[in-house]
């Protein structure tokens, strides 16, 4: 009996210990209010802040080329707890943070001689990098150590800005994240075509591997307000920046891939020069590649169905046949104008295929495209390409009905 005793009261104790181990915690973990969040990061070229000058003018630094400036948004502990607790207009909800050096991964480990909270990168939303930076050095190398990193967030969204990337992670607005709200932004893709797909960090290094050239969302900055302008253009043969796309050339763009979710056409009637706007609810394109020998040629077919959103025709019916045909002419005249701007400014200025012509060719004809594949993006700057639009009103809006 004695031993039987025993022996329940150690499957006691080990039942015991079992229960206590979940409530033990990880051994190596970290206190929640003993961490910064990093939920964006900016990358402009070198130019040291006021404080890390006189940290250098002190001297017991390291050696270092002031190539890069990194600018870290945190939210801490510490500005958490005052915004919580203060409020006000002026209070910020975020501490951006600063340091300039050659490597990007060092510079990130030098906050921690600056800062009491260490740095952690899994809740990272953002990455906005300068076009002066992009158009020095290539994207591969930007983004290296990032994407080497486990801790650092792959669906973070990569941006290019015209101007100081760290500018676009101030806001006047209290209480306001930027961050959070140029994520928030590329939500927007269903109301206007003048915003490119997210491109997450996975994203961007796929399209760097494949060695073509793309776009990335530029975003500007003003007066602590930001705002999505065109797209800067990657080069696949060195992942630098070569030039722009302004917002009509992005329309342009769009149309020619069909991959728009919303927005609109504006034109002017040509005889009374009034203002008409086709609202798009769907469009689809489909490329066409032509092989005749060693001659490559494409048609662009584009259809898409709207309604008729704004008009300013103020003489006659504005919802009778004939009306509605000249508006769909002329919403069609324009969607051409858009897309033959796109076109020129991809195969003329900047001779980059960005609106995925070469995939269409590998796809449909593979051994033509393992022939011209490596120097696509000339050959692409020569080949014809042919287009027609057909657009269709079906809805008036709520102000009348067609005759």
């Amino acid at each position: 009996m004695k031993q039987t005793f025993n022996h329940f009261q150690f499957l006691l104790v080990l039942f015991s210990v079992f229960l206590l181990l979940p409530l033990a915690g990880c051994w190596s973990s970290h206190e929640i209010e003993e961490q910064s969040f990093g939920v964006g990061v900016a990358y402009d070229k070198g130019k040291e802040s006021i404080a890390e000058k006189e940290f250098d003018e002190q001297g017991e630094g390291y050696t270092k080329k002031n190539l890069i400036t990194s600018t870290y948004q945190l939210i801490t502990p510490q500005v958490a707890s005052s915004t919580t607790k203060q409020g006000g207009p002026q209070q910020k909800s975020y501490v951006n943070i600063s340091e300039t050096g050659d490597s990007p991964f060092q510079m990130l480990r030098e906050l921690s001689l600056r800062s009491d909270t260490p740095l952690t990168s899994p809740h990272m939303k953002v990455m906005v990098i300068s076009e002066a930076l992009a158009r020095a050095y290539s994207l591969e190398q930007l983004v290296d150590q990032t994407l080497r990193d486990n801790d650092f967030r792959p669906s973070c969204l990569v941006f290019i800005s015209k101007g100081r990337a760290s500018d676009t992670l101030e806001s006047k607005t209290a209480g306001e994240i930027p961050a959070f709200h140029l994520y928030g932004m590329i939500d927007n893709t269903y109301r206007t075509t003048r915003i490119l797909p997210p491109m997450p960090l996975i994203k961007l290094a796929s399209k760097i591997q494949t060695g073509s050239s793309f776009l990335m969302q530029n975003v500007l900055s003003a007066n602590g307000e930001i705002k999505f302008a065109g797209a800067g253009i990657i080069k696949g043969e060195t992942s630098k920046m070569i030039g722009f796309l302004n917002e009509e050339e992005l329309d342009g763009l769009a149309w020619i891939t069909g991959k728009g979710k919303g927005g609109l056409v504006k034109s002017f009637d040509k005889k009374t020069g009034q203002l008409i706007v086709y609202e798009i609810e769907s469009m689809k394109s489909h490329i066409q590649p032509h092989v005749k020998g060693d001659n490559i040629s494409f048609d662009v077919h584009i259809e898409s169905v709207g309604r008729l959103s704004e008009s300013w025709m103020t003489s006659g019916s504005a919802f009778n046949n004939q009306f509605l045909q000249n508006a769909q002419k002329t919403s069609e005249k324009k969607v051409k104008y858009l897309v033959t701007n796109a076109l020129e400014k991809m195969q003329t200025k900047y001779k980059v295929d960005v609106a995925g012509f070469g995939n269409q060719l590998r796809i449909k004809h593979p051994r033509t495209w393992m022939r011209v594949k490596e120097n696509w993006d000339q050959t692409f700057s020569e080949v014809p390409i042919n287009y027609d639009v057909k657009l269709t009103i079906k809805d008036y809006g709520a102000s009348g009905s067609k005759k």
